[in-house]
């Protein structure tokens, strides 16, 4: 049994906890927070944008903790899940991999890439798995997506394009300092970078055009991923520009050789509005509106924690939450910074 210790209790913290129940083979032994309330199973102050609001929780079966050195210090856990801020990511998940422990770390692995560098190095000599914790491949529409482009069944991928728009956030400080977070164009944009070198691997070079916040951080931008060797055109647009109205929207239209894949979800009003259910059509002519059956989105964390603990149970490195390829979706965000910034095409060295 994986025995798992969670450090941070905030909405993220919550949900991987409250996903962790649901893991063959791993459980939460211990958490830790500051907040004597946390500790005690008060956790109704918590709340995010999908998930059940934080309730009263019973934590008299784990230990728990006020700092975090006394978690790292227990021998009984073995995964540290790191659920706090990006600007702490660093310096807790070395301090995890020194002390023995393995490391599961919520995305971005960091904001400069230097940190994200020394992260995986020091992964690679500690002997523990390091996985960053991107979430997109779980859930349901983007696992089908990847799973029939991988197929072949309907040919290869011709093409496609990805959105992922957010109004300004206004639930989080550490959001708004760019230097902790990385703005949208890290915070947010990391999700499709990440899936988008799954899905097509690494590009050659990116040609970015957007707009800039504060530093010299994306806000907004929409950005061509260009392949050499394929003749393949992907893009994504992606950022913080839409009003509150729609706070959230994501979607993709995949094109391969016999089909096309789309699908785009919103919340427009505070309502969750699916515009584009996941659909397929087909060179036959037939639309097909793909069934995914539950797609509560707390089922692909628990989906993203059981493939952590199977990689510790197996002693492997998990593909979709490697460490390498967390340090490599944050290195095009930067390239497509740059590329904004020189209006020229940048290479991916």
């Amino acid at each position: 049994m994986v025995k798992i210790g969670i450090v941070g209790i905030g909405f993220m913290g919550s949900i991987h906890y409250c996903a962790s129940k649901k893991v063959s083979g791993g459980e939460v032994a211990a958490i830790c927070t500051r907040d004597q309330k946390k500790r005690e199973g008060d956790w109704t102050g918590i709340q995010g944008n999908f998930g059940p609001r934080g309730g009263f929780e019973d934590l008299s079966h784990i230990r728990k903790y006020d700092a975090i050195d006394n978690i790292l210090a227990d021998p009984d856990v073995d995964l540290i899940d790191v659920c706090l801020p990006t600007h702490l990511h660093k310096a807790v998940s070395i301090a995890a991999l020194e002390a023995g422990k393995h490391v599961l770390v919520e995305k971005p692995i960091s904001v400069r890439l230097d940190d994200a560098n020394e992260m995986v190095q020091i992964a690679e000599s500690s002997g523990r798995c390091f996985m960053v914790a991107h979430i997109l491949p779980f859930f349901a529409e983007f696992a089908y997506a990847k799973d029939i482009v991988e197929s072949g069944e309907h040919g290869n991928l011709i093409g496609g394009h990805f959105k992922r728009v957010i109004s300004e956030p206004s639930w989080s400080d550490d959001f708004v300092d760019l230097e902790k977070s990385g703005g949208p164009g890290i915070d947010l944009h990391i999700h499709d970078t990440h899936y988008i070198q799954l899905l097509c691997g690494t590009p050659d070079a990116v040609f970015s055009q957007g707009t800039l916040a504060g530093g010299g951080f994306a806000q907004y931008l929409t950005t061509q991923y260009i392949y050499d060797d394929r003749a393949l055109a992907i893009s994504c647009s992606s950022g913080a520009v839409s009003q509150e109205g729609r706070a959230f929207s994501h979607g993709f239209e995949l094109y391969l050789e016999n089909a096309t894949l789309l699908y785009e979800f919103a919340t427009l009003g505070g309502e969750p509005v699916t515009s584009t259910p996941l659909t397929l059509l087909t060179d036959d002519g037939n639309v097909h509106r793909v069934d995914l059956g539950e797609t509560d989105p707390v089922n692909a964390f628990t989906q993203e924690i059981q493939s952590a603990v199977d990689a510790i149970v197996e002693g492997r490195e998990s593909a979709i939450l490697s460490g390498v390829s967390a340090r490599d979706a944050l290195l095009l965000c930067h390239k497509e910074t740059e590329s904004i910034k020189t209006g020229e095409i940048v290479t991916i060295d």
